[in-house]
């Protein structure tokens, strides 16, 4: 497996980095990425490929279950990447985006398939209140338990001060979606319906209005 990905960095360095060689130059001496794109460690989910984002254009934070600590409840990385996104790269956009067949949301629901796993199961109890606000056992829960994940993680993200600094200069927008891998489709939070909505860009949703 080591050997196809040098082989792909080769394939790579020999096609589409030659092809933009500007690009890449640029891209040495620094980088303006709009947007913080908060998402799973899944190997299914590529965000700049399901977004076709170019290098550059996404600051990427990933981790099992795209979770976002509450301010202050850890001194981990995923708090200094949101500062620095926010404070430093100057980011005007923060997405989060959940993603079908979660393998850390199933996790969540079922404990006892994490329970030999120590790190894996203090990680997910970060994510209960995300479980509670899943009221019942029914079928399709696992889908419902995504998007109330990503819901909560943008309540997370507001107790962050270099966030809500932001939010209250109207410098930034918070953003929650829910990735398909079986479609490849977004779906989007909607907070005027109050539920996830299939994504287009503005264009196109005012063409269908």
């Amino acid at each position: 497996m080591i050997d196809q990905l040098l082989r792909g960095n080769r394939s790579f360095r020999e096609s589409y980095h030659a092809e933009n060689r500007a690009l890449y130059a640029r891209l040495s001496q620094g980088q303006a990425p709009a947007t913080l794109f908060i998402t799973c460690s899944d190997s299914r989910v590529g965000p700049e490929r399901f977004t076709g984002a170019d290098a550059g254009e996404l600051f990427v934070l990933r981790n099992a279950g795209n979770l976002v600590p509450p301010c202050c409840s850890s001194g981990g990385g995923d708090a200094a990447t949101i500062e620095y996104a926010v404070d430093v790269l100057g980011v005007r956009d923060i997405v989060v985006c959940g993603h079908s067949d979660c393998g850390a949301m199933k996790g969540l629901l079922d404990p006892a398939s994490a329970a030999h796993l120590p790190r894996v199961s203090a990680w997910l109890a970060q994510a209960e209140s995300s479980r509670r606000r899943v009221s019942d056992d029914g079928e399709g829960r696992l889908a419902r338990t995504i998007e109330h994940n990503v819901l909560q993680q943008l309540d997370n993200l507001r107790t962050h001060p270099c966030v809500a600094g932001a939010l209250a200069r109207n410098a930034i927008e918070l953003h929650g979606w829910v990735y398909d891998i079986g479609s490849g489709a977004i779906r989007q939070y909607d907070p005027a319906c109050g539920d996830f909505v299939e994504a287009g860009p503005q264009e196109q949703v005012e063409a269908a209005q």
